[in-house]
């Protein structure tokens, strides 16, 4: 990499990247370059679902011509929305001077903990001291992060989902993600004034 900037003059190597793009698969996940499914490979493509996780992997073109085929394609804009997830759950960490999770934690553990107490009770017997560490443990910042990315993208696919089946003039993911954006951003501007 040093001395040619890239792996292409490796001695044993071969590009097989158009080849893997073309096999047999249930899931394929193009994640390095742009425009690698193009007009030229695009009705050689062999799978139910695609995953852009690079940015603008499909052409416009070909993104049609897939999508006439039945391929569903989970779009750029809404798969690669983790890292600005959690860069904005950052920003307002940093905002606030607070870690998460610092006003709940020990609350989480004192409750889980009277929960299992109260269950021992009842039943006579004793959790071993794994499981009741892993129950009473109250959520580290780690676990809080996690959540709220699962749920945001969990709730930013359902609204996606339900915007492209509520309106037969939209055709596909990316259009219901445009869509909803746009609306988005056009309330943030109701709303404030502009």
């Amino acid at each position: 990499m040093k001395e040619t900037g890239g792996v292409s003059g490796f001695n044993g190597f071969t590009n097989k990247s158009k080849e893997i793009l073309e096999r047999q698969c249930d899931i394929l996940i193009p994640a390095a370059l742009e425009s690698v499914i193009n007009l030229s490979n695009a009705n050689k493509i062999k799978t139910k679902l695609i995953v852009e996780a690079a940015n603008g992997p499909i052409t416009f073109e070909a993104d049609d011509l897939l999508r006439r085929k039945g391929i569903t394609i989970i779009p750029d804009l809404y798969a690669n929305a983790g890292g600005v997830t959690v860069s904005y759950f950052e920003w307002v960490k940093n905002l606030t001077h607070m870690r998460f999770g610092r006003m709940q934690r020990r609350e989480t553990e004192h409750r889980n903990s009277l929960l299992i107490n109260s269950i021992e009770n009842i039943t006579g017997k004793e959790f071993s001291k794994k499981v009741r560490s892993n129950i009473t443990e109250g959520p580290r910042e780690i676990d809080l992060v996690r959540s709220g990315l699962d749920d945001t993208m969990r709730e930013a696919y359902i609204v996606i989902s339900s915007k492209r089946k509520s309106d037969p003039r939209i055709i596909d993911l990316r259009t219901a993600a445009m869509i909803t954006a746009l609306e988005k951003i056009t309330q943030s501007y109701l709303s404030s004034g502009l």
